[in-house]
């Protein structure tokens, strides 16, 4: 079953900030994570991916620098900061109401179902 993207793309930055509590990380790493744990189902586009890094480097959630690659494209890493693990337990208590209260709201169409 593949899941809508429309369900999980106001967490983006939620997402990003949950795996980079785990240490920096580059774009294509995330994604990659995002993709592995979801079993496929789900991976966040590119252009989503980058507008939310520049949204949350923006408002200090994190910062990024340029990798010392010896071989292979430089790639840019994230790292997240106080404000960003800030951030995400606000997000994720947010989430955790959104939750319950879609549990509470098709809870009856699943028992009546």
């Amino acid at each position: 079953m593949s899941i809508t993207a429309d369900l999980i793309r106001g967490h983006t930055e939620m997402i990003i900030l949950a795996q980079l509590l785990h240490g920096d990380s580059y774009g294509y790493q995330i994604n990659k994570a995002t993709q592995e744990k979801t079993g496929n189902q789900f991976a966040l586009k590119e252009a989503t991916l980058y507008t939310a890094f520049r949204r949350l480097e923006d408002m200090g959630c994190i910062y990024s620098y340029w990798g010392d690659e010896q071989s292979g494209a430089r790639r840019r890493y994230y790292s997240i900061t106080e404000r960003g693990r800030k951030q995400y337990e606000k997000l994720l208590a947010e989430w955790r109401v959104a939750r319950e209260l879609i549990d509470k709201l098709v809870a009856e169409e699943v028992d009546n179902g």
